[in-house]
């Protein structure tokens, strides 16, 4: 098999279909759903498809699972949540089935009990609105039911050597004027000059597959790195570190959005034709000379 041939062995990211009804269109639902991406996009890539919806008193996703049970995922709605959508200050997760009304579980609850009286601490509710321990907890109890149709993670088969970051700035000789080494930053231009060196499509989606992995992929990382310095920016506890939560928190749904938009780039890079180099041409032979004349010869006179 030819280096840039897909093979049909590889077990690819793929994401469970979008919404379909009438609000997909609308730019209101458009923006709730990028707000939401954080949870949507690693749940599609185990195969759940998800939509959203009004609850109560505030936007919820809700999942579909493969025995016709389903999933809501929401921001404290009792009182509700004051925060933007997809943004709550904690997360409850409810499975729930349609058909047999006995069947209600709890399976997340990281909403702040600090308002509770005599409730004891829930475990997660240190995670408050984060997204990556809520997943966790829905990949180990799904897998116990026996209820997510792809694995949490998927790989591909060309997984390029992990690019080594650069040795922080006391380990690196020169200029201190360097100052703290942009070690991510190294690690990412790394990254670019193998992706300019590739020699094969394969190659090159090997690299992409690097960045638009939804779960552990670097946007994916990326996004919950600005969630992080949101809610970092919250326990300044002011005006304007809220004001920069918001910030931070939108560049995450950007970041995320931008992951959904892109997530079919790495098989569609993997699939294209590589060029042939074009055959090269026979160098000119120089036009052969025309015999020399002969020399003629010079009679000399005696005296």
């Amino acid at each position: 098999m030819a280096a840039d041939e897909p093979d049909p062995a590889d077990a690819r990211t793929t994401l469970a279909p979008l919404p379909n009804h009438r609000n997909v269109g609308e730019r209101w639902w458009q923006e709730l759903w990028r707000r939401h991406t954080h949870i949507t996009t690693p749940l599609r890539a185990r195969g759940l498809p998800c939509d959203i919806e009004f609850g109560l008193s505030a936007y919820i996703v809700r999942v579909s699972l493969p025995d016709d049970s389903y999933l809501t995922i929401s921001p404290p709605q009792e009182p509700p949540s004051e925060r933007r959508p997809g943004d709550p200050e904690g997360w409850i997760v409810t499975r729930e089935d349609p058909y047999v009304v006995t069947q209600y579980e709890v399976l997340y609850d990281s909403v702040p009990c600090d308002d509770e009286p005599g409730a004891s601490p829930r475990p997660e509710a240190r995670h408050g609105g984060s997204a990556a321990p809520l997943i966790a907890a829905i990949d180990h109890r799904l897998g116990q039911l026996g209820l997510l149709p792809a694995p949490a993670t998927t790989h591909a088969s060309a997984h390029p050597t992990p690019v080594q970051p650069t040795p922080s700035a006391q380990d690196t000789p020169g200029t201190p004027e360097r100052g703290a080494a942009y070690v991510y930053g190294d690690a990412m231009r790394a990254l670019t000059d193998r992706l300019n060196g590739a020699e094969s499509h394969a190659e090159a989606a090997a690299l992409l597959h690097q960045i638009l992995e939804p779960t552990d992929g670097l946007l994916a990382q990326l996004g919950e790195f600005f969630e992080a310095a949101g809610e970092k920016a919250k326990e300044a506890e002011e005006d304007d570190g809220f004001d920069l939560s918001y910030d931070l928190a939108d560049a995450a749904a950007e970041i995320r959005q931008l992951g959904e938009d892109l997530h079919v780039a790495e098989d569609r890079m993997r699939a294209l034709t590589p060029l042939t180099p074009a055959p090269r041409a026979a160098p000119a032979q120089a036009p052969s000379l025309p015999p020399a004349s002969p020399t003629a010869s010079t009679s000399r006179r005696t005296r």
